[in-house]
């Protein structure tokens, strides 16, 4: 097994510039979520890991060794696309031993390493089956079990559960996390899915238009945002912004007009500065002598709980609430906000003061 580092990448396509100096260290067994939006750069971060970019300047290390001028074969590395990528005349022994045979593997070590990871992925049932035989999370396995027997020092993940439906995509990022848990491997996992990014990382890597924006263990990220595209992008449903101005009172307020709310004295505020304030949906409960008056616009019912959307002023917000009340869409309701769990933002830049 082994770490990976990656010091000072940037990457251009032409005039395009993809990646902007990132560097960022991966430490030996850990499983890291490079997560953002689309065209953010990630997959393009995974892929000169892999070597199949060159970056245009900086260094990739495995372990101790640079690995810039290491050709992909040579870099101890098994990659999972989101294409599960089989072949469709092999069954499915014999996909998962492509790799090794190519190699020039014995036999039976072929079969005792084939026969382990079926194991480990419960498709031991299906080897003599094709592709077409087969479901997606089926087919999944099969990809992984291609890249299990590698015995690699490092997985990568582009996005391997892109193709499968809702209910699947839950199980395999559990099988993903026992899977970790069993081979103690370095797993690169990249994904667009926020939910996924949180639940299977223990470390994320947020990225946007090449920029990284934060790394940290999830509920970090979760709980203290550096700026306001993290705080929006991780989460579901997402943080509440509230645009509004510092007023020159004592202690000093940021006054939306629908509403008031103190700003702590040790945060570096000036009057007139535009601030965003941000909470959580789970932070704003009904309330009868709660500080927000709102107007429902939609109810959406998740079973043991309801994502109240609503207006105050002229913002839009959500609250997670009781799926013990009904509401109707214009009643009004009062809400109170957990005022120790706001978050404050630059106007300007949108980063955490």
């Amino acid at each position: 097994m082994a770490g990976v580092k990656l010091q000072n990448i940037e990457m251009k396509f032409g005039e395009t510039h993809v990646l902007h100096t990132m560097s960022f260290d991966i430490r030996d067994g850990e499983f890291v979520v490079v997560v953002g939006p689309s065209g953010c750069g990630k997959s393009t971060t995974l892929r000169i890991i892999a070597g199949l970019e060159e970056p245009t300047s900086g260094d990739v290390f495995i372990g101790d060794q640079r690995v810039n001028n290491v050709a992909p074969k040579d870099r101890d590395i098994a990659m999972v696309f989101q294409n599960y990528a089989l072949y469709p005349h092999m069954d499915v022994f014999e996909n998962m031993a492509f790799g090794l045979k190519l190699r020039k593997f014995p036999k039976a070590e072929i079969q005792t390493r084939v026969n382990e990871a079926a194991e480990i992925l419960g498709i031991s049932s299906l080897i003599h089956r094709r592709p077409k035989e087969l479901s997606g999370g089926q087919r999944q396995r099969v990809a992984v079990g291609r890249a299990i027997v590698r015995k690699p020092a490092v997985f990568l993940f582009d996005e391997p559960l892109s193709n499968l439906d809702a209910k699947l995509r839950v199980q395999m990022r559990t099988e993903i996390k026992k899977l970790h848990a069993t081979l103690g491997a370095t797993m690169i996992y990249v994904t667009h899915d926020q939910t996924e990014a949180m639940t299977m990382g223990d470390r994320i890597v947020v990225l946007k238009d090449g920029y990284l924006m934060q790394e940290d263990r999830p509920l970090e990220i979760y709980t203290n945002p550096a700026n306001q595209f993290v705080a929006g992008f991780i989460g579901s449903p997402p943080m509440n912004f509230f645009a509004t101005v510092a007023e020159g009172s004592t202690p000093m307020l940021l006054n939306e007009g629908s509403f008031s709310v103190p700003v702590p004295g040790d945060l570096n505020i000036k009057k007139g500065q535009k601030i965003v304030v941000g909470i959580r949906p789970e932070h704003i409960s009904l309330a009868e002598n709660g500080i927000l008056s709102a107007t429902v616009e939609v109810a959406e019912l998740m079973g043991s709980e309801s994502f109240l959307h609503a207006t105050t002023g002229k913002h839009p917000f959500v609250a997670r609430v009781e799926a013990t009340h009904t509401f109707k869409t214009g009643q009004t309701v009062r809400l109170a906000v957990q005022t120790d769990h706001l978050r404050y933002f630059d106007g300007e830049t949108g980063e955490r003061i």
